[in-house]
């Protein structure tokens, strides 16, 4: 374990923070989902909403991991052009407490509990690990044309070390629901297929679609 892993845990595991608002707003979501994990049991569901300062991601992943119940529930809020201002994640590893507040500042710093993150300076959008939902971001960011491609290097939140780190990614639009996505950090592409919001209904390995409404 890196000394880098052993004080994000510590931040992670000292800081006090409000959990997600999940709930808070009384106006059904735009659009909602729920996934299925592919590669080990789980689910996922998520909601996105629209108000006057932008958009906000909120959703809740069930999982296990390495035979630990887990359950994360997640926000994040972005601005009317959906660059990330801010992402919460509480819940539990098992019977480990997690409790996250990641802050996008606005000259391109990031913290994590109050923390100064450099390793991932300048990245625009932010990349929770354990969900699928936040390729929706970068993608309704980006705002591809078809046929068109572009690099989107994300603040990852890598799970379970509980860090951020910079992921290099690359969205080519292929069609108007299917993308090809690499993230060559982690020897990982595929053929993504979208909604018409920008929600993932198949990610290749990973995740599948249950329901969308």
């Amino acid at each position: 374990m890196s000394s880098n892993t052993r004080a994000s845990e510590h931040m992670a595991s000292s800081a006090v923070l409000t959990a997600p608002s999940h709930g808070s707003n009384p106006t059904p979501p735009e659009q909602s989902i729920l996934w299925r994990r592919i590669d080990s049991p789980g689910h996922d569901w998520c909601g996105l909403w629209r108000d006057d300062s932008g958009w906000c991601l909120r959703g809740t992943a069930l999982f296990l991991l390495e035979a630990h119940p887990c359950q994360l529930d997640y926000e994040v809020q972005c601005d009317v052009a959906w660059h990330t201002r801010s992402a919460v994640v509480a819940g539990w590893i098992g019977r480990k407490q997690l409790k996250l507040q990641i802050v996008a500042q606005l000259d391109g710093r990031w913290e994590l509990n109050g923390g100064d993150q450099p390793a991932v300076s300048g990245c625009t959008d932010i990349d929770l690990s354990f969900t699928p939902a936040t390729n929706l971001i970068a993608i309704r960011r980006l705002a591809l044309a078809i046929g068109h491609q572009a690099d989107a290097a994300a603040a990852w939140v890598r799970f379970p070390e509980l860090y951020l780190e910079r992921l290099k990614q690359r969205y080519h639009r292929v069609a108007t629901t299917e993308y090809d996505y690499s993230a060559p950090d982690v020897d990982y592409s595929g053929k993504l297929q979208v909604s018409s919001t920008g929600f993932v209904t198949h990610y290749p390995g990973l995740w599948e679609l249950e329901a969308l409404l």
